[in-house]
């Protein structure tokens, strides 16, 4: 025969084919919406390396989380840019902290019916802009951890439904864990940023939250690019320390890391596809270089085929324009 008895282009040719047959299916509710909440303006101040994206004040954040609803996005993830940085990051765990506000306004509004998820970190809140206590240049791990679990608390007191902590400090999952049980939150489930890299993707989020190291950098707390087993065993800890879903951040350059995770553990993986990821893609298609809606679906359905169960993306903001489209 002059040709094969088994043409693969059958089951392709119509748009109601592929989509049935499709074995990875990227819905709106697999996507967290991130949101950055700026504690010093009255007004959305745009994001100069984040076409389209915005920070905004405390006061339209529940109309933010009722567009991501609008868009079938169930879960927010909530960044605070505060008045005040200082070297204790007092305003990250403050009760009328940024986050803290956003939180509530968010439930008060949506309720049970949007997920809100606050990350526990404090570069955001350091005059210096590194994600823990600071002496003599070094980053302090260990009483680092107490003002975590005091951040994580004041969350969930906020009304948090799940608290992320993303310092990277060893053993964090596990303070921050003892420290909602003995505050009564034994219910809140901790996703946190187990494999969490020392990445270049991260520069336009660092604009965006003022939070770029003002001396040194990041890789002596977080992980190396070359280093697979490093990420099976930060995960494994995590979970031993009673983290409920894990994560992979970046998320294309990383994506054996997803695989490696979905291997090994039956939990939730999540994966950040973070600032830089969405920014190359913006700056292309602005530049006419690349159809966004198509490289959009393309990228996070590669995501999701590595074994990402959650994407936090920049991208859910318009999940509607890109998503469901042969």
């Amino acid at each position: 025969m002059s040709f094969p008895t088994v043409r693969m282009r059958r089951l392709r040719r119509t748009a109601a084919m592929r989509e049935i047959l499709n074995q990875v299916n990227l819905q709106p509710n697999n996507l967290i919406y991130p949101i950055f909440v700026d504690e010093g303006i009255t007004k959305p101040v745009a994001i100069e390396s984040m076409p389209g994206y915005s920070r905004l004040p405390v006061d339209q954040v529940a109309d933010e989380g009722k567009l991501a609803l609008e868009q079938g996005v169930k879960s927010v993830l909530l960044f605070g840019i505060p008045a005040l940085k200082d070297e204790s990051g007092t305003s990250a765990f403050a009760k009328n902290g940024v986050v803290q506000k956003a939180i509530d306004e968010l439930k008060k509004t949506h309720g049970e019916e949007l997920v809100v998820i606050g990350d526990v970190c404090l570069c955001e809140y350091m005059s210096h802009g590194h994600c823990g206590l600071v002496k003599d240049g070094e980053v302090l791990n260990d009483q680092t951890l107490e003002i975590l679990g005091k951040v994580a608390v004041s969350q969930a007191e906020a009304g948090a439904d799940v608290v992320a902590p993303s310092a990277m400090m060893d053993g964090q999952v596990g303070a921050i864990r003892e420290a909602l049980d003995d505050a009564g939150f034994e219910q809140i489930p901790i996703m946190a940023y187990s494999a969490k890299y020392a990445s270049g993707f991260y520069g336009p989020f660092r604009e965006a939250v003022e939070s770029t190291p003002k001396f040194g950098n990041r890789r002596s707390y977080q992980m190396s690019q070359g280093s697979p087993e490093e990420a099976l065993r930060e995960m494994e800890l995590d979970l031993n320390e009673g983290a409920d879903m894990i994560m992979v951040k970046p998320a294309l350059a990383y994506l054996d890391i997803i695989s490696i995770a979905k291997d090994n553990f039956n939990v939730p993986i999540v994966a950040y596809n973070v600032s830089g990821e969405y920014s190359m893609v913006k700056a292309a298609a602005m530049n006419g270089w690349i159809d966004e809606k198509t490289v959009i679906r393309e990228i996070l359905t590669g995501i999701k085929r590595a074994g990402a169960d959650l994407i936090i993306t920049y991208f859910a903001k318009n999940a509607k324009s890109w998503l469901n489209q042969s």
